[in-house]
């Protein structure tokens, strides 16, 4: 009798955020909100994370960085860019 270890599609979820595994919390809590929400502006993300926008602005800086988050302008305000998980 031969025993696998490895369990069908375990390792999706790994790729998925992998990226993540290593930023701080609040780039963790940023990138979680997204993932529960399609879009949302810097403003929108510090409401619903609590978190200070600097903070938000650090978290949002990480994740562009390592390519989990992408923005874009407004269409409705160009003063504002809208935030998308990537993963």
């Amino acid at each position: 009798m031969t025993c696998t270890t490895e369990a069908v599609g375990s390792d999706e979820p790994a790729d998925r955020w992998g990226p993540v595994r290593e930023m701080p919390p609040s780039a963790k809590l940023v990138a979680k909100v997204l993932d529960y929400n399609d879009t949302l502006t810097q403003s929108q993300l510090a409401e619903e994370t609590l978190l200070p926008p600097r903070t938000v602005r650090y978290a949002l800086t990480r994740l562009e960085e390592e390519d989990v988050v992408e923005s874009r302008f407004s269409f409705s305000d160009a003063r504002k860019r809208l935030y998308t998980l990537n993963v």
